[in-house]
């Protein structure tokens, strides 16, 4: 099949220098520091898509029993890559002050030898990983924060508290998702935008301006393996959505479930929908399952600037101020309205013991 390259669509460079002419005064050196990221994405991209022909499938150090991560999950070849190639492609520019990811404990450093930069990019290398194996969508997460003033005045090495700021006071956020096709969804604050890779010209090229998610929708995403652990709230919202047409919503809905949030966030983000990862009674010691900082808050960023919503369940998301660098937290987000029901009934009090017919004893198998 033939195929002709549109005239009229921009590059992801293209849209970021007429984003930067909104600010006369700005230096470039944050365009330039996504258009880094965008070409660690790119390469991240190739990696993904060529597999096990490349040799980067499976667990890293597998002759060895294998590695974990800070947060106690075993470690994909592709996860050690992907990490690599992001500190490599963001390091050198004098972008930078520093940088921290899922992968590694502490915040990174920007070697001697490079100048350092205004800002802070956190991010999440290779999200999803566990499906690499299978070959379901995966992605990589990113967020970028303005490094404190002291940080950028003294040039000191970076510490933990300097990442710690509420998702309110990110720059920018994004993903790149590796599917069928390799897309960029981006936003500076004024809006969210969609790129795909052409992979003739190796560039972004903007083919999804101004998405928007609807404020209604039909179709929703839970694990509901963990339906015995949900809190109150979540049980009555998922009871409502299996009950249909006949139930307190008047309709029907679908249920989803993919278990790579890159690839939640962006069927949301196409045609709507709501996702939950609530937090639930499975691990006391744990709040949630996501990560606040290269998780929460960059998807979080992308909803609201799409029209969506994004909360922990109970408030807003943006606004949480975090207090570790791989804080977990329960994550709501989607269509506007559907994301506030389940924060009401957070705050309504439950005088009946909710139960789903779905997951009773014998449930579908009931004569």
């Amino acid at each position: 099949m033939s195929m002709t390259l549109r005239s009229n669509r921009s590059t992801l460079t293209q849209f970021l220098i007429e984003e930067r002419r909104r600010f006369p005064g700005a230096s470039g050196d944050f365009n330039a520091l996504i258009l880094d990221v965008a070409l660690a994405c790119k390469g991240i991209a190739k990696a993904v898509a060529y597999g096990e022909l490349a040799g980067v499938m499976g667990n890293h150090a597998a002759e060895d029993g294998g590695s974990v991560n800070v947060q106690g999950e075993t470690q994909k070849k592709l996860d050690v890559l992907s990490n690599d190639v992001f500190m490599q492609r963001t390091e050198w520019a004098g972008n930078l002050a520093g940088m921290a990811s899922e992968e590694m404990e502490q915040p990174y450093q920007i070697p001697a030898q490079y100048p350092r930069g205004n800002y802070l990019i956190v991010f999440d290398p290779l999200d999803g990983s566990s499906n690499i194996d299978v070959n379901v969508s995966v992605g990589s997460i990113f967020s970028i924060l303005r490094a404190p003033q002291e940080v950028i005045d003294s040039g000191r090495d970076v510490v933990e508290a300097d990442f710690l700021q509420p998702g309110t006071r990110q720059l920018a956020a994004g993903y790149a998702l590796y599917g069928p096709t390799t897309m960029l969804v981006l936003t500076v604050g004024d809006g969210v935008n969609g790129f795909t890779l052409d992979p003739n010209l190796g560039e972004f090229m903007l083919t999804h301006p101004k998405l928007r998610i609807p404020e209604d929708t039909q179709e929703f995403a839970i694990n509901a393996s963990n339906a015995r652990f949900w809190e109150a709230p979540v049980k009555r919202y998922v009871d409502e959505c299996l009950a249909g047409k006949t139930g307190a919503r008047g309709k029907d809905f679908n249920m989803r479930w993919i278990a790579s949030m890159v690839a939640e966030a962006h069927r949301i983000l196409m045609r709507g929908g709501v996702f939950m990862y609530p937090r639930d009674t499975k691990d006391p010691a744990k709040p949630g399952r996501l990560r606040l900082l290269y998780e929460a808050n960059p998807v979080g960023m992308i909803m609201e600037q799409a029209g969506g919503r994004a909360s922990t369940g109970e408030v807003p998301m943006l606004g949480v101020q975090p207090t570790s660098l791989h804080q977990r937290i329960g994550f709501v987000f989607g269509s506007k309205n559907e994301v506030e029901r389940i924060e009401r009934y957070h705050r309504e009090p439950v005088s009946v013991e909710l139960t789903n017919p779905l997951f009773a004893e014998r449930s579908l198998f009931r004569d």
